[in-house]
């Protein structure tokens, strides 16, 4: 019975196309993921490694691996990134690999930049796993099903920021390609790429020399699914410590921290306890970053929180 509801639970996921973007609880220390205007803020080698495992004792649920690495040019108008993800979810795996590039309009308090992200994304499905075995020979939705396909993709996105302030928005998948094809009862059923947008925003407040609280937010909207909100509340204590919470529209809280180990290292981690139906089937989600920034000398006098 677990199993089964398990497959429900993923099939469902699929459906409302909820999990084709990996879900990060925290995504403002990872958002190259969700705006491209991003690349080269940072004004330093950044790099950002993220493991994700969701819905923790649950078979079958999404494991995503994130990893990207962005930097500003000689010319400081420009910025440029590279992020490589990995997407397991039940017997479908979606791995994909996108650069970034974005022009950044020069103020005397901040940076308007325009960020363009394009690469590939690969699709592989194992119709051959026991959890997808019908008990039928013949099924329909597994003769002739593309077992994986490469596809193009692109993604679209305006940042501006701030020593203590950022707002974004952004469109991912922007193309909307076709992964998958097959007939079922002479009709062609297709899945595809489905168009997301997101907005982000966060402003830092300085209570005192050892201590900054920091809200942010992410929305998020994509057709067919109800637009999520992510709202974040978080402290930084002493220069060297996050801690912080979130919650999460679709029932959930988030407890996040993050300890600058070094003036270049950063481990992060985050725990997310699902209040929804989920809760009975899983023991949360934990997610671990380890964060790299180098050459960071030009901003200690003006130390930025993002």
């Amino acid at each position: 019975m677990k199993k089964l509801l398990t497959i429900l639970l993923i099939l469902s996921t699929g459906t409302l196309y909820a999990q084709q973007d990996p879900l990060f609880s925290q995504y403002m220390f990872n958002k190259l993921a969700v705006n491209p205007g991003y690349a080269g803020s940072h004004e330093a080698l950044s790099a950002v490694i993220l493991n994700r495992w969701q819905w923790s004792g649950i078979e079958g649920a999404p494991k995503t691996l994130s990893a990207s690495v962005h930097s500003p040019l000689r010319n400081p108008h420009l910025g440029l990134g590279l992020t490589v993800y990995r997407d397991d979810l039940g017997p479908t795996v979606y791995q994909g690999a996108l650069a970034s590039f974005a022009y950044r309009i020069l103020f005397p308090k901040g940076k308007l930049s325009f960020g363009l992200q394009a690469g590939v994304k690969h699709a592989d499905i194992d119709w051959n796993d026991p959890e997808l075995d019908p008990n039928t020979d013949g099924d329909p939705l597994l003769i002739g099903q593309e077992k994986q396909k490469a596809v193009p993709d692109a993604n679209f996105g305006v940042y501006y920021y701030s020593d203590n302030f950022y707002i974004g928005v952004s469109s991912k998948q922007l193309l909307q390609n076709q992964y998958a094809v097959v007939e079922v009862d002479g009709k062609s059923e297709f899945s595809k790429l489905i168009r997301h947008f997101y907005g982000i925003a966060g402003v830092a407040f300085p209570i005192s020399d050892n201590l900054v609280f920091r809200p942010s937010m992410l929305v998020k909207y994509v057709q067919n699914a109800p637009p999520q909100l992510d709202l974040n509340l978080s402290f930084l204590i002493g220069k060297s410590f996050w801690l912080g919470a979130s919650y999460r529209t679709e029932k959930a809280v988030s407890l996040l921290t993050e300890i600058r180990i070094t003036p270049s290292l950063t481990l992060g981690y985050s725990y997310d306890i699902w209040l929804n139906e989920l809760k009975s089937y899983n023991t949360g989600s934990h997610e671990l970053r380890i964060g790299f920034d180098l050459n960071k000398q030009n901003r200690m006098l003006t130390p930025r929180y993002f």
